[in-house]
């Protein structure tokens, strides 16, 4: 299922040259389930033709409050009703400023201040140059209409339609498809300080070859994005990968399976919930050489010795935080057999509460999966379906033991 499936958006345009990227958002919130109406402002057609919306919404744009096209002609009542939430994309800083003095000279305005405060939520996407954007009266209007309950997104950084380059332009519409999205997941982990690991290790055998292995990270992302939309700060360690960092999620890129474990030590003194997913290497070369390794023709192979990789996750669920119950510790075990007994045995054998197993070769790389949680009290398998899905089921779960272990605790 799309994940905004069955909610009505209503997307006001105001005056801005990013009016352009409402056209994409418009689509973007469409094939991703949501039904949009759209209403512009008059500064909006300046940019942006109500036709052009029109036809990528399917439905007729709204841009005026004696539209007599509503039977009791109160557009800026009914529009709002049917609204499971007004996002004003483009927002300018007039429109700002009118919001927050509670102005209602148009028809976006008069919505806006009719809409039904507990029912539908205001988010609003800022685009406007960089000195506008960093003047004090904008930054005041900005805390001002969180204080009164709207949700207030980032603005992008970089070259602006003026010629200038900063702050302020209205971010990319992939960016607030995905504030959006997350903004309507339930906020299972709030105040939660989350920790990730993801992807491979690589293990330099010289300057130019290394050891490592299929995992793309995918799933250790899909977690982070998941904890992140459940309203939990968090930090991703990632093995090196080429893939995008997941919206409002603090990124740190490692090599090795020694650089893992020192960013995961320090990023750990603050978290509350730490998930395993990496997949580490096991063993590293015990020594790298300083230049590329040659075959010199003489039919002889080099010799490699090993030595044994940190165990991250043993690591930190034997910590002092862990033990206290101060961090709650899930690893994973990618498999390539007897999924079951040999996630049950890591799980004992690195003493953590949750163990979530898949089957190695039939997920990396893939876009699915298929996982199996084990713990103390049983074993559930999650069918496979895409991995954010499952990211999100994942974090519910957690969600509901770290509860059960804090009542625990006061108890």
């Amino acid at each position: 299922m799309n994940d905004l499936a069955g909610k009505h958006i209503v997307l006001g345009l105001t005056g801005g040259i990013a009016c352009y990227k409402a056209a994409e958002l418009c689509r973007a919130l469409i094939k991703e389930g949501a039904t949009v109406q759209v209403v512009m402002t008059a500064a909006a057609q300046q940019f942006i033709t109500p036709v052009t919306m029109q036809a990528l919404s399917q439905r007729p744009v709204y841009d005026s409050q004696w539209d007599s096209r509503a039977p009791n002609n109160m557009a800026h009542i009914n529009l709002s009703r049917e609204a499971d939430a007004i996002l004003i994309a483009p927002c300018s800083a007039d429109f700002m400023a009118k919001l927050l003095h509670g102005q209602a000279d148009d028809l976006l305005s008069l919505m806006c201040l009719a809409r039904p405060l507990d029912q539908v939520p205001l988010l609003l996407a800022p685009a406007m140059n960089r000195e506008m954007w960093a003047h004090p009266a904008t930054q005041r209007n900005v805390v001002q209409l969180k204080a009164d309950g709207a949700t207030v997104f980032d603005v992008g950084c970089g070259d602006q339609a003026c010629g200038e380059t900063g702050d302020g332009r209205m971010l990319e519409p992939h960016e607030l498809l995905e504030d959006v999205i997350s903004f309507f997941q339930p906020k299972l982990l709030l105040g939660q300080q989350v920790l990730v690991t993801a992807g491979p290790t690589y293990e330099a055998i010289d300057p130019v070859r290394g050891i490592t292995n299929l995992s793309s990270g995918k799933m250790g992302f899909a977690i982070a994005r998941a904890a992140h939309e459940a309203g939990a700060a968090v930090t991703l360690v990632a093995g090196p990968v080429h893939l995008p960092t997941p919206r409002g999620v603090h990124r740190v890129n490692v090599t090795s399976a020694q650089n893992m474990l020192a960013a995961a030590v320090d990023y750990a003194q603050k978290a509350t919930i730490f998930v395993a997913t990496a997949a580490v290497a096991d063993w590293r070369p015990a020594l790298a050489a300083e230049q590329k390794i040659k075959k010199d023709g003489s039919g002889v192979v080099p010799t490699l010795s090993f030595v044994e990789n940190p165990d991250i996750l043993a690591t930190l669920a034997q910590s002092l935080r862990a033990q206290s119950g101060d961090l709650f510790c899930v690893g994973f075990a990618a498999e390539s057999q007897d999924l079951l007994a040999n996630a049950q045995a890591k799980r004992l054998r690195k003493g953590v509460p949750l163990l979530v197993g898949n089957i190695g070769p039939a997920t990396f790389g893939q876009d699915d999966n298929a996982l199996l949680l084990v713990q103390a009290s049983g074993v559930q398998e999650l069918a496979r379906e895409s991995k954010i899905n499952l990211a999100r089921k994942l974090i519910a779960h957690i969600s509901i033991k770290t509860r059960a272990r804090g009542q625990n605790d006061k108890n």
